[in-house]
């Protein structure tokens, strides 16, 4: 079994966020504000709705690859699913804040619900990530996360506006 992560070796290195995941303290909430930023920048000139389907289908490949060989499969310095559940709990803002100040409070919003749920795994998260060990479930567990922000986003967003 090689040593992970290896950042040499390209599936590794995207699985880790180009090293982020190897923060020694918090891997998953500086992956989680990574792809915040990230999500901020980059919605302003791509369809971000098609870039996180892809996105979503290349971070369980990417996921598959990397753990194959792993005895603890949702390895910790793995932070591309925190990518893919922040950009879901993001997704909203573009179609229904109207102002900047309702896109800066959801986007907020949406970071903080979306560690928090992340980090304490209700039901049925919590299902997900104990019950399923392979690509899909390191990531369909921080899609979920991701839904669960963007709900409670907008239910803040919505009292808040």
């Amino acid at each position: 079994m090689q040593k992970f992560p290896n950042l040499k070796n390209p599936y590794h290195l995207i699985a880790t966020l180009g090293g982020i995941g190897l923060i020694p303290v918090a891997p998953g909430t500086f992956g989680s504000i990574f792809a915040w930023i990230v999500f901020i920048f980059i919605s302003h000139f791509i369809n971000m709705l098609v870039l996180t389907i892809a996105s979503l289908f290349f971070a369980i490949w990417v996921c598959e690859k990397v753990t194959k060989d792993l005895i603890e499969k949702d390895h910790k310095s793995i932070v591309i699913d925190e990518l893919i559940g922040m950009w879901i709990s993001l997704l909203p803002v573009i179609y229904i804040a109207s102002s900047q100040k309702d896109r800066t409070i959801y986007a907020v919003v949406a970071l903080i619900l979306f560690r928090f749920f992340d980090i304490l795994k209700p039901f049925p998260i919590s299902y997900f990530d104990q019950k399923i060990k392979n690509g899909f479930g390191i990531v369909i567990d921080d899609c979920i996360a991701g839904i669960f922000a963007a709900a409670g986003a907008i239910f803040i967003t919505i009292l808040l506006a």
